[in-house]
């Protein structure tokens, strides 16, 4: 997982809550923007005739997009299909890389975790047809994403919690797969993962580097002065949350269906999930207006159950012992810092605009804070300049 693909992915989800101005569900006619329909038709009757219904015509719809890669909706066919492809003007392969999450999905089909049902992953980048580049097609899973409060509305308190636990035991069923067994053994480099991340991340600040941010390279040295022995290694999703899983049911009703957003999978350090949970679990508890920048339906009023006992659920169902999550969970701080960082810096340079991204900047420091103390490492005061500057 490099960051530049991870930083692609993260930051796409950041931007919309920032800008809030995409529905979460846009209609762009017959032909959206980097898909076409009826190239996509022809392509399905070619290759899966049995998913054409005589005599109907595909739509599309976009349901995702920006800087990470673009879903679209397709209905018309006897099931109801996802397609996948890099966004507009992507500029590196490796970060939109649609084989990648094709070949997780695929493999994965047959486990504990629920995933989408993959249909094809087809090259059109010479041909042109369809998208013109890598894409691939999935069968739509039912359900809806819980990203904000207002989501919770019409489940129980008792199906949240339900649902919340459901979740946890499908991350233990993830780092429970033996990656070979599905055919995965070279998927990343678990050896020096956590050193190589800690590397890849600096690389990706340095690169977004238009001001001073002192809390953020002494949460860097620390990470780095102090990374853990990884004692276990398995398949990491890479950005395990609520909102990347579709939840189906009502009332006292609630179950995952999918976990969705596999373009960050890796092997790895497993706790690097449990640590990234960790933090958008309780992202409203983090400092600064990052619950704004970064909604989340987690409230333990609504029936939520509390990270402790999140964490007790996967250790359970898993049959470990999870270490204390310290350093992962500093480090999950620090990745969403440089990723806000980036923003910022694309912000000045007038790469993206809209309501939210001028005040992306001055969530850096705050949030480095939080994964300072998380550490244990007190903070040295600092004055707001490098916050806001």
């Amino acid at each position: 997982m490099t960051a530049p693909r991870a930083e692609a992915a993260a930051s796409a989800s950041v931007t919309t809550a920032a800008s809030d101005s995409a529905p979460d569900t846009n209609r762009l006619g017959a032909n959206p923007p980097g898909l076409n329909v009826p190239g996509l038709q022809r392509w399905l009757a070619a290759a899966h005739p049995e998913l054409v219904v005589a005599g109907q015509s595909l739509t599309a719809t976009v349901i995702a997009g920006g800087r990470s890669n673009l879903t679209y909706a397709v209905d018309g066919a006897t099931r109801p299909l996802i397609v996948r492809r890099p966004p507009l003007g992507h500029v590196l392969s490796s970060a939109h890389d649609m084989r990648r999450e094709h070949r997780v999905i695929s493999a994965l089909a047959t486990s504990p975790v629920p995933v989408p049902v993959a249909v094809d992953l087809v090259d059109d980048t010479e041909a042109g047809e369809v998208t013109g580049t890598l894409f691939f097609v999935m069968e739509r899973s039912p359900g809806r994403v819980l990203s904000r409060p207002a989501h919770n509305a019409g489940f129980t308190p008792a199906a949240l919690s339900g649902l919340s636990l459901d979740l946890a035991r499908h991350l233990a069923d993830l780092h429970s797969v033996d990656p070979r067994a599905v055919g995965l053994d070279d998927f990343g480099r678990p050896d020096g993962f956590l050193a190589r991340q800690l590397t890849t991340w600096r690389r990706q600040l340095d690169a977004s580097r238009s001001r001073e941010t002192p809390e953020l390279d002494r949460l860097q040295a620390a990470l780095e002065a102090d990374v853990p022995e990884t004692v276990r290694t398995s398949i990491v999703h890479g950005d395990y949350r609520l909102d990347n899983a579709l939840v189906v049911g009502a009332g006292d009703q609630a179950h995952v269906s999918a976990i969705l957003d596999w373009e960050m999978a890796t092997l790895g350090d497993p706790l690097v999930d449990v640590g990234m949970f960790a933090m958008y679990w309780e992202i409203a508890d983090l400092p600064g207006a990052l619950s704004a920048a970064v909604p989340s339906a987690v409230d333990t009023a609504a029936g939520y159950p509390g990270l402790d006992e999140m964490v007790a659920e996967y250790a359970r169902h898993a049959g470990i012992a999870v270490p204390g999550l310290h350093w992962y969970r500093a480090f999950a701080a620090y990745k969403l810092a440089v990723i806000l960082e980036g923003i910022h810096y694309r912000f000045q340079q007038g790469g993206t605009v809209g309501d939210g991204f001028d005040q992306m900047g001055g969530l850096v420091a705050p949030l480095a804070r939080a994964g300072l103390a998380s550490l244990g490492s007190a903070p040295q005061p600092t004055t707001t300049e490098s916050e806001t500057r």
